[in-house]
């Protein structure tokens, strides 16, 4: 009596082996959270890599000064708030590796939160100055929209993982 199985059996066995059980574990984790990933991991790393680099990018344009020196002035990330974005943005994208429910919504959360607050205050702030030059004279830059996106992924990432990961159970 010998067995007969499917091509389909023989392929998951086999991945389900591979690298003792790592291929297991990992398509373990995309559900709930065994292994390494956990349901927000892509969402945390695109976003704290889109952190990372919007921090070196340019923030604001400054238009006055292209009549009196010939370019544009740019403020890039680093020059200001774009340091705090930075460290936040390596927050995020580290916690994209902890398997814990908690921690990972706070390496989501909170990192979404603050560069969101900072995104809303420079735009503020680039309104402000040009209502008081001329209108236009302050631009947003790629960096300045760059760490905004990752902010709303962040918020999203962590209000799907609060909703969607199953809490565990409390120990007695």
């Amino acid at each position: 009596m010998t067995q007969v199985k499917s091509a389909t059996q023989m392929k998951s066995a086999a991945e389900d082996k591979g690298l003792s059980g790592v291929a297991a574990r990992l398509k373990a984790g995309r559900t709930n959270g065994f292994g390494i990933f956990h349901p927000g991991s892509w969402a945390m790393m695109i976003a704290g890599m889109m952190m990372i680099f919007s921090a070196f990018l340019p923030w604001v344009y400054v238009t006055l000064t292209q009549e009196i020196v010939g370019e544009s002035f740019v403020l890039r990330g680093t020059d200001g708030p774009g340091v705090l974005t930075l460290a936040v943005g390596c927050l995020a994208f580290a916690g994209a590796f902890i398997p814990r429910r908690g921690l990972a919504i706070g390496h989501a959360a909170v990192p979404g939160v603050v560069v969101a607050a900072i995104v809303l205050l420079q735009i503020w702030n680039i309104i402000a100055a040009s209502l008081e030059t001329a209108w236009g004279s302050f631009l947003p830059g790629m960096g300045l929209v760059l760490a905004g996106g990752g902010a709303v992924i962040l918020i999203c990432a962590a209000l799907k993982m609060y909703r969607g990961w199953a809490a565990p159970a409390a120990k007695r």
